[in-house]
């Protein structure tokens, strides 16, 4: 049920196939983020119509609101928010970054000070493995002790070493739940290690000694390091990353950054940027961002992106979408979110067709010379 076919390989970048419980993802691809089992202004026709063959979905916050258990009483997570493709749940390990001030964290897991009800709830790696079984997702993931990029080595290391205990705690209950429905659920790691290259390999080492995994997630970064130090990150731990295993990058999707992180063998993507930015007015274009309330556009007739081909590019002008968000229209939002996650999700499309073309690094830097020369 879980298998991952590489299909074609220029340079470091890879294009490969998926197979999941609920379909085959192509890779390399982005996923929009569902946090609370939406992704923000968009239904899931119009993810489709985007292309979206994955979501990602919190663990954290659905425990919190309305509950597992309350999401199994209505079908499940795929039936509750209706999305009969690839589902992938994150563990909750990112809200021990975002959620500082109301967290504390000790060897046992993490206690939240819930931002919706101001109960305190406790995540362990055991219940947050519990929650995403409930769930049904078709990819868990384990929970990890994220630090922000910017963090000592001897903080790296602390939550590494965390990381490694919880990890192997997660495993054993998966075992425990899945040896009931073989097939139904795999459980990924996540490496850390901070912008540390030396103790992201030995986090790697040591993670492939756990167990036997069907892929591995890269966590920790874009969480306020330098985005040179991303790379350099990737590029120090990528001969240590089985080829065999698809590889999730996790929290990265500005445009620049899939690219660069494509070409440096990461096969998985997600990130909130798109329908953030499009709420905020502004939408990706192959020249670079563009900020749609600019007066410039008032009596522009042209799409966002004459090169797109989602809803919003194929019927609305730019003068009307500056109006929308002049006038604090709803519609604007959804309009450039939709624009904004095809644009990624194209992009993700389109570097797949160059890799197994054979001409995705000459591709790739004439894009990217562009898009970060405007």
């Amino acid at each position: 049920m879980f298998e991952f076919i590489v299909e074609g390989v220029n340079g470091e970048a890879r294009a490969g196939r998926l197979k999941l419980p609920h379909g085959t993802v192509r890779t390399p691809c982005f996923m929009p983020v569902g946090t609370q089992g939406t992704v923000r202004a968009l239904s899931p026709f119009d993810l489709k119509a985007a292309g979206a063959e994955m979501v990602l979905a919190n663990t954290y916050h659905l425990h919190v609101r309305p509950g597992e258990e309350t999401i199994a009483a209505l079908g499940g997570l795929h039936r509750f928010m209706a999305w009969d493709r690839p589902l992938l749940t994150d563990s909750g390990g990112f809200q021990v970054f975002s959620l500082e001030v109301l967290r504390r964290v000790d060897e046992e897991g993490v206690e939240f000070r819930s931002p919706v009800d101001g109960q305190v709830r406790r995540l362990t790696p055991e219940l947050a493995v519990e929650i995403q079984w409930t769930l049904g997702s078709d990819i868990a993931m384990v929970l990890d002790h994220v630090v922000p990029g910017t963090a000592s080595r001897s903080e790296a290391e602390d939550a590494w070493e965390r990381t490694r205990r919880w990890t192997e705690r997660a495993v054993r209950r998966h075992l425990e739940l899945a040896g009931r429905s073989p097939g139904r659920q795999t459980l990924w790691p996540i490496v850390q290690g901070a912008t540390y290259p030396d103790l992201r390999r030995a986090a790697v080492a040591q993670i492939l000694d756990v167990a036997d995994w069907n892929g591995i997630a890269v966590g920790g970064l874009a969480v306020g390091e330098p985005k040179e130090a991303m790379y350099q990150v990737l590029e120090g731990m990528l001969p240590s990353l089985p080829a065999q295993l698809p590889r999730y990058l996790m929290g990265v999707g500005f445009p620049e950054d899939l690219l660069r992180s494509i070409a440096l063998g990461m096969d998985l993507f997600d990130c909130v940027a798109p329908t953030r930015n499009g709420r905020n007015g502004s939408a990706f274009t192959p020249e670079g961002p563009l900020n749609i309330r600019n007066a410039a556009f008032r009596r522009d007739s042209r799409p966002l992106d004459e090169t797109c081909d989602c809803e919003t590019c194929r019927t609305y002008s730019r003068g009307y979408l500056r109006h929308l968000f002049m006038a604090e229209e709803l519609l604007g939002l959804r309009l450039l979110s939709l624009h904004n996650v095809r644009f990624l999700i194209r992009l993700a499309e389109t570097a797949r067709d160059r890799i197994l073309a054979g001409t995705f690094d000459t591709w790739h830097r004439d894009w990217l010379a562009r898009y970060e020369g405007k």
